[in-house]
């Protein structure tokens, strides 16, 4: 049973790293930008309540979290886990996380809280995210 189980689970492992890697990026980047250039088209027109829906509707938006997913997982301090120690290395694990997005009731976890040297010899404090709390929601990193 536990070794059915394990196969189970290592095909839907596979299924989410293939699911990852057929991802057409410029098609991704393309429908993202598309919907912010149409929120930054209402904002200039001063259309408040369509900003709102746009803004709603890109949180909501598959394409939104696997990109927000991929830029938070190929910037420089991707190897960095968090209080948490996930590192969403593998493309299965960046493709089922960027699934996991779609909970309404996210609440962020607390701070991975460690020093850092400065060159005057005193420590200055670091906070360290999670992967989750990071790509959570997508409006924190395409900024608005």
């Amino acid at each position: 049973m536990n070794t059915e189980k394990l196969k189970s689970e290592e095909r839907a492992s596979v299924d989410y790293a293939l699911q990852w890697e057929k991802i057409d990026w410029a098609i991704v980047e393309e429908k993202v930008n598309k919907l912010q250039s149409r929120i930054a088209r209402a904002v200039s027109k001063n259309r408040m309540n369509l900003v709102k829906k746009l803004q709603y509707l890109l949180s909501e938006s598959h394409y939104a979290k696997l990109l927000a997913v991929k830029r938070i997982t190929g910037n420089r301090g991707k190897r960095t886990a968090g209080v948490d120690s996930e590192k969403w290395s593998s493309p299965a694990s960046k493709y089922k996380g960027a699934l996991a997005l779609t909970n309404h009731k996210y609440k962020a976890a607390p701070l991975k809280r460690t020093f850092i040297k400065k060159s005057n010899g005193k420590n200055r404090p670091l906070g360290i995210p999670t992967v989750n709390s990071y790509c959570t929601p997508p409006k924190t990193v395409f900024g608005f």
